[in-house]
Formats: structure tokens, sequence, C-alpha cells
């Protein structure tokens, strides 16, 4: 199986105004987060059987759909990478992971990060020293930054949360609307498991989150308790 084909394939579902619908929702006009982007017009589930079907393609055709102009190109080069970690032995595993970072300037929207990065970053890591991803939260790419915080969700279903809440500190003054939806999905996450985990950081720094972030934590608590932490 080559890239060419899954290319083909993924194209025969395209739809020019699904495409239209991507460029406005994905924010690809100039100066916007995903500026430039280009989109077949092909639904998630489409795209995800046209992943299913070419799940063998050798690493070096991934590398080809990931440095496709095409957003599905490089949607479905992610969920192959992914689908091929959950099964894999610990010496592929580690193979996905590096290539995965060496190639991580292509995961380049929200969607892409949020497929690939806890099912890849945070499952590698779960086990292991941790200081890359605070080298990605450093990093001035979004993209990266936001790898940072979704990959701990692996870590936060195994009911680890040390790494959610500095990674979420660190973001409180953070001026992109993406991290900040971002660390409060993680925290809500984090609050589904140990709601003392969730409150207890709100109660140091709710007065600093910034709005959104607040609003995607609080989202599964009482209806009092989202009004106290919205007022303070």
């Amino acid at each position: 199986m080559r890239a060419e084909i899954v290319k083909e394939q993924l194209l025969a579902f395209g739809s020019p105004q699904k495409a239209a619908d991507s460029l406005r929702f994905f924010k690809t006009g100039k100066g916007e987060y995903g500026e430039g982007d280009q989109f077949i017009g092909c639904t998630v589930p489409e795209t995800r059987s046209v992943a299913k079907a070419c799940k063998k393609i050798p690493l070096e055709e991934v590398k080809i759909l990931l440095d496709d102009p095409y957003h599905e190109c490089r949607f479905c080069a992610l969920v192959i990478l992914t689908e091929r970690f959950k099964k894999a032995e610990e010496e592929e595993r580690k193979e996905i992971f590096q290539f995965y970072l060496d190639n991580r300037r292509r995961v380049n929207n929200w969607d892409l990060v949020d497929i690939s990065a806890y099912n890849i970053v945070g499952e590698w890591l779960v086990d292991k020293e941790r200081s890359l991803l605070y080298r990605l939260a450093a990093s001035e790419n979004l993209w990266e930054q936001r790898i940072a915080v979704v990959s701990t969700l692996a870590f936060i279903r195994k009911h680890d949360f040390d790494d959610t809440l500095k990674l979420s500190a660190m973001f409180l003054t953070h001026r992109h609307d993406l991290m900040h939806k971002a660390c409060g999905w993680m925290l809500r996450e984090a609050g589904k498991r140990d709601e003392k985990v969730l409150t207890g950081f709100l109660d140091l720094h709710c007065t600093r989150m910034p709005r959104t972030m607040l609003r995607y934590a609080i989202e599964r608590l009482s209806p009092d308790q989202k009004r106290s932490y919205m007022t303070k």
C-alpha cells in the first residue's frame, strides 16, 4: 500500500461544499491558526474507514501522507499511527513515538493533536520521565504546546494528575483560546475522576484563569459550584 493510493481513496470521498465548510471551521484565513490549510471535504468517519483499510502502510508512506497539504491526509496518517501504536510491542511503540516527534510539525491543527497526542506521546510516557512535555510546553509553537497538555489525558485516565495541574498552571496567562480550551478540558477530565483535585486547583487559580479555561473546567460541577467559581 502506497501513500498515493490512500490519497486517491480519500479524494473519492471529497465534497467541495464540505471542503469549503472546513476552511471556515478550521480558521484557515490569513493570520488565523490554520492559515493555508487545504481540505478534500471528506468526513471523519470516511477518513477513519480509509485509515482502517490501510493500517499496514509502511512508515515511509505515512510520512508522505503527513507531508501532504491536505488536512485529511494528515488526519488519516495520524489515525494509522495511533491504531498501530495501540497494538504494537515496546520496540515498535518506541519507533512510532520517535517518528511522531520527528514529524510533529505536521501535527498542525487542534483535531490532529487531539486524536494523536495522548494516544502516542501520553501513552509512551505513562511509565517514563516526562521532561519532554515541559520542553514542548515552553515552545513558541501553539501545536507543540497543545501536544504537551493533551498528552496528559493518558495519565489522567490512570488517576495521575500532577502533570495536568502543573502544565495548566503554566498556561494561566497564555493568550490563545485553543490552549485555554485544552487546559480546561484536561482539568475537567481530572475532575471527573477526582473532584477534589479539580476544586483544589480552582481554589488556588480560578481568579487568574482565562474565562474559557474556567468554563471548560467547571462544566461538570454542580450549578452552585459553577456560580461560585464564575463570580469569584
